[in-house]
């Protein structure tokens, strides 16, 4: 059955994607998902504040989440262009914001494991994938080449078989998956599919796009090579 509009986003509460709305970037000026985009308002003191959560109240600059992109912003003073507005830029904005990202990627994780919906450990993994029962996978990004690509071949299989995308995500250390899930030492683990899986995998996808060193058309693109070379 498909997924209505409303009910993504009860789901994803957090996400503007599920009403189908897009924004434009202030800097390259093409309109995109907002999930791909990064929020900013300018607080009452003048300071620019990045507004992950698309809640704070006031005229908002949407700025592709990619740090080349951020840069570029701040060094163009797109900010204070698109906000109409004199603002200032925290020397610290962007390790602030890498830091923000990071936390909100674990916290959807945390809730995710709370929930029930977090599958740990390279065997447990293994035996989900043999039943169809993972949505999203996850290894630490310090996790062995050998343990993570035997998972990696077989949930592509299995996603290939059914016409779905393989989601895998990367970009987390196994200490903040660990920290995230209360657990010591967990270097893989899944989501089972569903919402929680789905909003985690969106916010771990907005650390990796703000951590590439590509622009944001190269990030697709390597995205889709990988994914053909692997299945290849």
């Amino acid at each position: 059955m498909a997924e209505t509009r409303q009910t993504r986003r009860k789901l994803d509460p957090d996400s503007l994607a599920a009403d189908g709305m897009q924004r434009m970037c202030a800097v390259t000026r093409v309109e995109a998902s907002p999930d791909t985009l990064i929020r900013f308002v300018r607080a009452p003191s003048g300071e620019l504040t990045p507004d992950l959560g698309h809640r704070l109240p006031g005229r908002g600059v949407w700025v592709d989440g990619s740090r080349k992109t951020l840069e570029k912003a701040i060094k163009t003073k797109a900010f204070a262009r698109s906000l109409h507005a004199d603002v200032t830029v925290p020397a610290d904005l962007l390790h602030r914001l890498d830091e923000m990202l990071v936390r909100r990627a674990t916290e959807a994780l945390a809730l995710a494991n709370k929930a029930g919906a977090v599958i740990c450990g390279f065997q447990q993994v293994d035996a989900a994938l043999e039943k169809d029962g993972v949505g999203v996978l996850v290894h630490g990004s310090d996790a062995a080449q050998d343990g993570r690509g035997k998972l990696d071949r077989k949930f592509r299989a299995i996603q290939g078989e059914n016409g779905r995308k393989a989601e895998i995500i990367d970009n987390l250390t196994s200490a903040e998956i660990s920290l995230a899930i209360g657990r010591p030492s967990v270097v893989h683990a899944a989501l089972i599919p569903g919402g929680l899986a789905k909003r985690f995998q969106r916010e771990a996808e907005r650390v990796q796009r703000f951590r590439s060193p590509s622009t944001p058309d190269q990030v697709v693109a390597q995205s889709f090579e990988t994914n053909a070379q692997s299945e290849g």
